[in-house]
């Protein structure tokens, strides 16, 4: 009998919630990108996030070039839309952004029990 990976194997443009986790508690924290809707931010929340909706990103770009630079981490709910973030972003020229595995929903369940899981 063979034990699981601890972590489940994930897209090379994913980052895990440890590894984001870390990367947040350093001197140069990446910016934390949140691109669910308003209601879900509502219910949950990872402090320090900047909040521009999956709709918004393109109109938005302009913002976010200042960061074109420097490492981005994106989240949504479960880490698909978020992963299409990072899609449209590298296509924009941003070299240095990930989308959070698993999405607040897994930094909920191992990095921050506080915040609220729906």
């Amino acid at each position: 009998m063979t034990t699981p990976d601890p972590e489940p194997p994930r897209h090379p443009w994913e980052i895990g919630p440890a590894e984001a986790a870390a990367a947040l508690g350093t001197d140069d924290p990446p910016m934390l990108l949140d691109c669910r809707e308003a209601f879900e931010v509502a219910t949950a929340v990872i402090h320090g996030a900047v909040h521009v909706p999956m709709g918004e990103i393109a109109a938005r770009l302009p913002e976010l070039e200042q960061h074109a630079e420097s490492p981005i981490v994106v989240y949504c709910h479960h880490g698909v839309r978020s992963l299409q973030v990072v899609a449209f972003l590298r296509e924009q020229g941003f070299d240095d952004v990930r989308s959070l595995a698993g999405g607040i929903d897994r930094w909920s369940s191992e990095i921050d029990a506080t915040v609220p899981r729906y």
